[in-house]
């Protein structure tokens, strides 16, 4: 049997929108659901984004005709108690040269998972309720560093230059960048010059072998903070995840 398309997959579970053209998500009133395409790229493992404000303008400055209606699709979840559901999609790596949405969908998988909403900032998740699946990549201990080989192993990984990191502790200090934390004045001599180095954007995302800034580029971040940080995809700013810390950040 063939494939649904994607709108007579969504149709087969009673939701509709405004138009099939630039929609982004679809609602369902009288079971009281709306639904979200999850799009791999914003898959983190346990958190797919599913809407961010940044979207309500394209990259050519034009006003996305999805993203009022999907807004309003979040507000019945967040405040009407209408239930969530995703389904897989995946991105279309060719040039999109109709911005009507964020990205051309190379195709999707026609199954609905119920998740829960979670609002960061100005993004919105789709989220389990379980564990992520995917750990923050680890970085090994004015000047420029090449780094970023790509190596194979089970996975691509990425060859950390000891001198970037170095440089980048040498400017910013042992204390994480997000809470304030230092290893050193909690743990003592153990835990004197530790700390872990963040990529402002991810090596994963760059690809290939690039030039890093140790200062404009890299950040010490303790070991929870760096969680945090990678607890998304696309990763959360240092400056998002300050505004969600519940405490003053820490001055030890």
């Amino acid at each position: 049997m063939a494939q649904l398309s994607r709108k007579q997959f969504i149709e087969s579970h009673g939701a509709t929108c405004e138009n099939w053209t630039w929609s982004w998500s679809f609602v369902n009133h009288k079971e009281r659901f709306v639904i979200f395409g999850a799009w791999d790229v914003y898959d983190s493992g346990n958190k797919s984004l599913i809407l961010d404000e940044a979207w309500k303008i394209s990259r050519k400055g034009r006003k996305q005709p999805g993203y009022p209606q999907s807004r309003e699709h979040v507000r019945l979840v967040e405040e009407e108690a209408y239930k969530l559901y995703t389904f897989p999609m995946k991105y279309a790596t060719s040039v999109e040269s109709d911005e009507s949405a964020p990205a051309r969908i190379e195709g999707f998988a026609p199954e609905l998972r119920h998740r829960s909403l979670l609002r960061v900032g100005a993004a919105w998740y789709a989220s389990d309720d379980r564990p992520a699946s995917r750990i923050p990549e680890e970085v090994a201990p004015g000047r420029t560093y090449h780094e970023g080989a790509a190596r194979l192993i089970n996975v691509n990984a990425y060859e950390r230059s000891a001198s970037a990191r170095a440089a980048c502790i040498a400017h910013y200090g042992y204390k994480c960048v997000v809470c304030g934390f230092s290893f050193e004045a909690r743990y003592g001599e153990l835990g004197m010059n530790y700390i872990h180095v963040h990529h402002v954007v991810p090596l994963s995302e760059v690809g290939g072998e690039y030039v890093v800034d140790a200062v404009r580029d890299l950040r010490p971040v303790c070991p929870n903070c760096h969680c945090m940080l990678h607890a998304t995809e696309p990763a959360l700013t240092i400056e998002q995840l300050k505004m969600l810390l519940k405490d003053e950040p820490l001055s030890t």
